[in-house]
């Protein structure tokens, strides 16, 4: 099979480029974050003979698989709270389970040692043991029950005394919550390991082409890129997440941008765990010597809401503030380096997988829980193309 290839804008390809690198596809997959790889994966383990092509518009995955935190979370009992504010407890906690079956799923698919994983719990903080603190601990007992189907523990939130508080050295912290069920990868490990098993299954991984638009013809989809290339495919998977509504702009799907920094090496680090604060919408955790922070989006929200990547200065000042105040205080520490990902999130958390017709197929909004449901969105989604 030879795809039809237009060139509007670029040099032409050669019949080499042609058949080697875009020939027709059985399955066009566009993002190879870690939705578009599991479901490459899927694919083409279920059906060996098939040519699939994942397609990156950049040069690296470029949306937040290769620029989250690597939190390998399921929710802190605050964030758990606010959604039961939203959604039935049946419905979070069903949630919450895919979250956590994601997780394993993922460490199954690539192995620990591949991702740099580490069980090594999350830390929720809290500035004071106020009123949101008290219905924490109020509320641990039946979390706990609900949780121990799920985690396989009997107590997944333990509360922690203030001995440890003083032995972290956090400034302006009164109560702690250990998620003993929490851990921690290396999201470019983690990308590098599907990426070689996806190549090694044979699955075709084109980056540098940004597909524009596509069109039914003679039955199977035309896809064009930016630069005036045209490849044919029988199916099309949109992974693309936050940039899913460029396409379908009809769907409750909002780009979130969230931006991170690291810091430069730092002497004697008191901790190695994950830690959530302020609902969720702060985190923090050890990567070698060095702290990565992140979060601050809900200070602007409506300005965060956006597919552009960069940093802001009134997050860049809060992020400084809560990591020298509160984190590293009386310590002198420099920032590395700073970067943004961009989140797919809507006004319900649960993921879209979805049959569009026509041979094109889209599994999106995350909601900022990429690496605990990644890998079964995408496996959901292959399952979705086998059944059509």
């Amino acid at each position: 099979m030879h795809s039809v290839l237009n060139q509007k804008n670029g040099p032409s390809l050669s019949f080499w480029e042609q058949t080697s690198f875009l020939p027709s596809a059985d399955v066009a997959i566009v993002g190879s974050g870690i939705v578009g790889l599991t479901a490459a994966i899927g694919l083409k383990t279920a059906r060996p003979a098939w040519h699939i092509t994942v397609l990156e518009r950049g040069v690296l995955p470029s949306g937040a698989s290769t620029k989250n935190a690597g939190f390998a979370c399921f929710g802190s009992m605050t964030e758990l709270m606010d959604d039961l504010q939203q959604s039935s407890t049946d419905e979070v906690f069903s949630l919450v389970e895919k979250r956590w079956r994601g997780l394993q799923r993922l460490r199954e698919l690539v192995g620990d040692a591949a991702i740099d994983y580490h069980g090594w719990g999350g830390y929720e903080l809290f500035p004071a043991q106020d009123e949101t603190y008290r219905a924490c601990l109020d509320a641990l007992p039946d979390f706990n029950r609900q949780l121990s189907t799920i985690t396989g523990l009997s107590d997944t939130f333990v509360v922690n005394d203030s001995g440890m508080i003083q032995g972290f050295g956090f400034q302006g912290v009164n109560g702690m919550i250990w998620n003993q069920a929490e851990g921690q990868i290396d999201t470019g490990k983690m990308m590098q390991a599907l990426l070689k098993k996806a190549r090694s299954l044979g699955i075709e991984i084109v980056t540098g082409l940004e597909v524009t638009h596509w069109e039914e013809e003679s039955g199977n989809l035309n896809l064009a890129f930016s630069n005036g290339w045209r490849l044919k495919s029988e199916r099309l998977l949109l992974a693309t997440n936050g940039f899913t509504t460029r396409f379908f702009p009809e769907l409750d799907i909002m780009p979130a941008r969230n931006q991170v920094l690291v810091t430069e090496p730092i002497a004697d680090l008191p901790f190695s765990a994950c830690f959530h604060y302020d609902r969720g919408y702060y985190y923090f955790r050890r990567i070698g010597d060095r702290v990565l922070l992140g979060g601050g989006r809900h200070l602007a929200s409506e300005a965060e809401q956006t597919a552009e990547f960069g940093t802001t200065p009134q997050i860049r000042e809060a992020l400084l503030q809560i990591l020298n105040e509160m984190i590293l205080p009386g310590r002198e520490v420099q920032v590395a380096s700073w970067w943004s990902g961009i989140l797919g999130i809507g006004q319900r958390k649960r993921a879209i997988v979805q049959n569009k017709g026509g041979g094109v197929f889209l599994a999106a909004r995350l909601g900022g829980m990429g690496v605990a449901i990644g890998s079964l969105v995408g496996e959901d989604a292959a399952e979705l193309i086998l059944q059509a």
